[in-house]
């Protein structure tokens, strides 16, 4: 059995009635999973990984989501909603790294474990908050920064010019990782290539596509774009072809979802550091059944990242392809 819903404008008390169930399904533990939106394709690909672990694992799920990774206030409603069927866990990805933490104290003091994906809360502020996080799991998101720098000093080796970085939402600690990550390597691998700009895109493609047009028009010497996220990305790229300047300037970004890796192969997207959400949503599960059993679960676990270029997929070698979603 499964429950999945999407928190809009229903009520509180709807959306109560609709969880209204019992914690235990044929003696088999629940878990609560709290995503930030289905709309991304990221976090559907998350879902899937989900959906694969509870049935490997054995246990039942009830899942849900708000409608846009900007929706802080309603995740928290839907957090709070969600206790009242006390799940056996909580695996939430919080849309920033505070929004969820009176809700996840409540569930500390329910006794209920606080799964951290896509590591979207501060171990330090959490603590202090009264929320116990069992365990984070997802992707080095510095490190994913890195490889983003890594790959743009290789793809323009011997250029000089322009970088824009264009961060995820104000606040959000995986894009201000992804970001210092970026840049940090970025400027010591490449000190030709100077980052004219650094601002928060919130996840938007329409509202990457503005920056991107505005940071074209104020430096037309750009050659490469760092995004926070893939869907930020896709706007970029759109900005960069009306520009009349497609292929000319490297544009990457980070998940390696769906809709990237379509653009990657048509030859639009540059590169995507592809994070494996299907392979954290997966491994999650595991874990928080193996901490119900009583095992041992490292604090912190980083799954593998890979740099999603046509070359690669074409070649088809790289074992983690199979986890691309």
């Amino acid at each position: 059995m499964r429950i999945k819903t999407i928190a809009t404008g229903m009520s509180a008390a709807l959306l109560a009635a609709m969880l209204a169930t019992p914690a235990i399904a044929q003696d088999k533990p629940v878990f609560g999973v709290l995503l930030k939106t289905l709309s991304n394709p990221f976090w559907g690909a998350m879902e899937q990984g989900i959906e694969d672990g509870t049935k490997e694992a054995n246990v039942e799920y009830f899942l849900q989501a708000v409608e846009s990774d900007q929706a802080a206030e309603p995740q928290l409603n839907t957090c709070n909603t969600m206790l009242q069927r006390k799940p056996a866990v909580m695996i939430t990805a919080a849309i920033n790294s505070t929004i969820l933490l009176p809700c996840l104290k409540q569930a500390t003091e329910m006794g209920i474990p606080v799964v951290d994906l896509d590591a979207n809360l501060d171990h330090d502020i959490a603590e202090k908050a009264g929320v116990k996080i069992a365990f984070t799991i997802g992707s080095d998101n510095t490190e994913a920064g890195a490889k983003g720098a890594d790959f743009m000093a290789e793809h323009l080796k011997g250029k000089k010019g322009s970088v824009l970085v264009i961060e995820g939402l104000a606040g959000n600690i995986t894009g201000q990782k992804r970001a210092k990550g970026f840049a940090d390597r970025l400027a010591k691998v490449a000190p030709d290539l100077k980052i004219v700009a650094s601002l928060p895109g919130d996840w938007d493609r329409q509202k990457a596509a503005n920056i991107t047009n505005d940071t074209l028009t104020a430096n037309p010497d750009l050659v490469g774009i760092f995004c926070a996220n893939d869907t930020m990305a896709l706007g970029a790229v759109e900005s960069v072809y009306a520009a009349g300047k497609g292929g000319e300037i490297a544009v990457i970004g980070v998940d390696g979802n769906t809709d990237a890796v379509k653009s990657i192969k048509a030859g639009r997207l540059t590169a995507s550091v592809a994070q494996l959400p299907y392979l954290v949503g997966k491994q999650a599960v595991e874990k928080a059944k193996t901490l119900l059993e009583g095992g041992e679960v490292k604090k912190f676990t980083y799954v593998d990242t890979l740099v999603l270029t046509k070359e690669v997929m074409e070649a088809g070698t790289d074992p983690n392809l199979q986890y691309v979603k």
